[in-house]
């Protein structure tokens, strides 16, 4: 049988040395890397996050999450030798010997302003508050930018088609770390233009959730009062035990 991996248990064991201030003769395998210019040698099992804080930098801005939902600890590097400029999020990424960081302060965001009720599902929308994705050459630098392997360079090219649908699906898991704008030579802010498709869609064309609907009635009815204020006072561990026993909803 295939021995499941623990995440918990790998990521755990990753921040030890940081966390905990382990010896460094505790330590089987050490990488080199470079912050801001300057050498430093740390523990590989880190990311690139631990790794910067193992060398003595306090994070205080641009950590967020620290788990790939928030999109705010972007990154750019280079690799001892190469000419190219990589990006990630440091938080994902785990360090390599060689490597050249320095993190930026923001990624472009302006964000032209908008109000969806005086708007509709006009295709023209997009090109409308967005112009420059009509300047969008499909190199694909934006996709190999993207740390959620999202298609980005589709989900634009389906904007320019007025596709709201397929821009709302192919941007769904957007974090909007802004490193597909970082990389663009048409300045174009993606997940801007990725988010307007997906207010689009759900507020004119997508069909509202019957059971939504109604679940919401039954809230403002009061149905779910006198459970909620039970829960309120049980203690946590019979919270714990609630939750444990929770019916769940087939997939």
């Amino acid at each position: 049988m295939e021995k499941k991996l623990d995440v918990i248990g790998e990521i755990k064991k990753a921040s030890k040395s940081v966390t905990t201030g382990i010896d460094e003769k505790d330590i089987e395998y050490w990488v080199e890397i470079y912050i801001m210019g300057k050498g430093y040698k740390v523990p590989a099992a880190l990311t690139v996050m631990q790794a910067m804080e193992y060398a003595g930098y306090r994070f205080t801005r641009a950590c967020g999450c620290r788990a790939g939902f928030c999109g705010a600890c972007s990154t750019i590097y280079r690799m001892k030798g190469e000419y190219k400029l990589l990006t990630c999020m440091a938080c994902q990424t785990r360090v390599e010997d060689g490597m050249f960081l320095v993190q930026i302060p923001f990624a472009p965001a302006d964000k032209p302003s908008y109000d969806l009720d005086k708007e509709s599902a006009d295709p023209s929308i997009f090109l409308k508050y967005f112009p420059e994705i009509a300047r969008c050459v499909s190199c694909n630098t934006c996709t190999k930018a993207c740390p959620q392997d999202l298609e980005v360079m589709d989900y634009i090219q389906s904007a320019l088609r007025g596709d709201f649908k397929a821009v709302a699906e192919e941007s769904f898991d957007c974090i909007q770390c802004g490193l597909c704008a970082m990389r663009c030579p048409a300045e174009i802010v993606h997940y801007n233009v990725a988010q307007l498709g997906r207010r689009v869609y759900g507020k004119f064309l997508n069909p509202p959730e019957k059971s939504v609907e109604a679940r919401v009635k039954e809230i403002e009815e009061g149905k779910f009062n006198k459970d909620r204020d039970n829960f309120l006072k049980v203690s946590e561990k019979e919270m714990r035990k609630l939750y444990a026993e929770r019916v769940r909803e087939a997939d």
